[in-house]
């Protein structure tokens, strides 16, 4: 079968990927003139299996107001005449219950599980592939002791949920200066942390471009439509049939819909209503001053919400999340308070002010729950709306995608992703 799938973000290629692996002839359409060029070029670089829990969390209500207020809040909003942002926002508020979140993170564990087992064998089946992957364990700290003790029951939920993977150490602040010494200078400003062995850090944007090279080898008839915008989706009968793109008509048995933010327009002209809004994220790429300055871990700040990345010898620093719609500019702002946070966090480990800014839009649904599966458009799937978890759930989305579209049987519960 020829499908389109339409976004080479890592979320469209990893499809690409186990869509050839099944036999099918892909074509891939890509607005920019390369892979990656969106919310997979320069993200946190963070592989969190395990550290899923949605963005709706029961706490995060009584956060809005004073994040609504202060001008360096991990989270802000840009409220617009815009229906559809309403209603995520009311979607999202709805999610933020402990029985919502609690059900979420089961089912995002899930799927982060079969990710981590999938790039593991990826690993093993290709070791020429060489995208500064590195498990080398995440540290996430928390600096009050309310925001602490949450984390405490979110490792007891994920054990009672069964999580597999590498198990959770509860680190008091002077065992996460003993486990991260780059960490000593502000251990009196922590109130303790979360470590856990088995998180991994690589570089998103080579991880596309390599896995796109090893789609070519296994199917060197892979077109790759770069450089094309895809305008509206054709039908007939309810059925897909052709993406209508600036270079012409594009026809094919089905099509995949994994182009991150930009799939709300392109559904919409089905009349598909996707609850996806852009979360903008924000990230500085640091050269590092010299190995050992650097933090051994990946490392995330809870309540400022920015990582801290070791990726080859950089330094990637990225977090935040502003709700202000299609706006791909990057706030200078933004990218000062990332300054600040690692001038502060790692202050030996790089000069922050050689820091390469960059700003992604990162498509999210109001639960947290990606979108995989059937659309009501015959032949039209959507893989969409992963939020910040792209690059962790990737691999095992397009293995979910390619199975729902071969009708084999889910390699893991597929009803919690459909559209619904």
């Amino acid at each position: 079968m020829h499908i389109i799938v339409i976004g080479a973000g890592v979320v469209g290629i990893s499809t690409a990927y186990y869509l050839v692996r099944a036999g099918h002839r892909v074509s891939l359409i890509e607005r920019h003139p390369e892979p990656a060029r969106e919310a997979s070029f320069a993200n946190g670089g963070q592989l969190s299996y395990r550290y899923v829990a949605p963005l709706a969390a029961p706490d995060v209500p009584a956060k809005l107001p004073g994040w609504l207020l202060a001008a360096d809040a991990p989270l802000r909003f840009r409220l617009r005449a815009d229906p559809a942002q309403w209603r995520w926002g009311l979607a999202f508020l709805a999610a933020c219950t402990a029985r919502q979140s609690a059900r979420t993170t089961a089912q995002l564990l899930a799927l982060a599980e079969s990710s981590r087992q999938q790039m593991t064998g990826l690993l093993a089946a290709h070791p020429g592939l060489d995208f500064a992957h590195r498990s080398n364990g995440k540290l996430v700290v928390h600096r009050d002791r309310g925001s602490f003790a949450a984390a405490r029951r979110q490792v007891e939920l994920q054990q009672r949920l069964g999580a597999a993977g590498s198990p959770q150490e509860i680190l008091d602040a002077a065992a996460c200066a003993a486990r991260e010494p780059m960490l000593a200078g502000i251990a009196g400003q922590l109130a303790g942390g979360v470590f856990t062995a088995g998180e991994a850090v690589a570089d998103c944007h080579r991880f596309c471009q390599q896995l796109l090279a090893l789609i070519r080898e296994i199917a060197p008839d892979t077109a790759c439509h770069f450089a094309t915008t895809a305008q509206r989706l054709l039908t007939r009968q309810g059925r897909f049939v052709a993406v209508a793109t600036g270079n012409g008509e594009i026809a094919a048995d089905a099509c995949v819909l994994a182009s991150g933010s930009e799939a709300p327009r392109l559904a919409a002209g089905l009349g598909i209503a996707l609850p996806i809004q852009p979360l903008k994220g924000y990230s500085l790429t640091l050269p590092l001053a010299a190995t050992d300055t650097a933090p051994s871990a990946s490392v995330t700040d809870f309540a400022r919400k920015i990582v801290y990345a070791p990726i080859g010898g950089q330094l990637r620093v990225a977090g935040i999340a502003d709700l202000v719609g299609n706006d791909r500019r990057i706030d200078r702002r933004r990218i000062a308070l990332l300054r600040r946070q690692a001038a502060e966090f790692f202050p030996a480990a790089a000069d922050p002010d050689a820091g390469q800014p960059w700003s992604g839009l990162r498509p999210a649904t109001p639960d947290g729950r990606p979108i995989i599966g059937a659309s009501p458009c015959r032949n039209l799937w959507l893989n969409c709306g992963h939020g910040p978890l792209g690059f962790t759930l990737a691999l095992a989305s397009g293995k979910l995608l390619g199975e729902l579209v071969d009708r084999q049987q889910p390699s893991i519960p597929d009803a919690a992703f459909a559209l619904r």
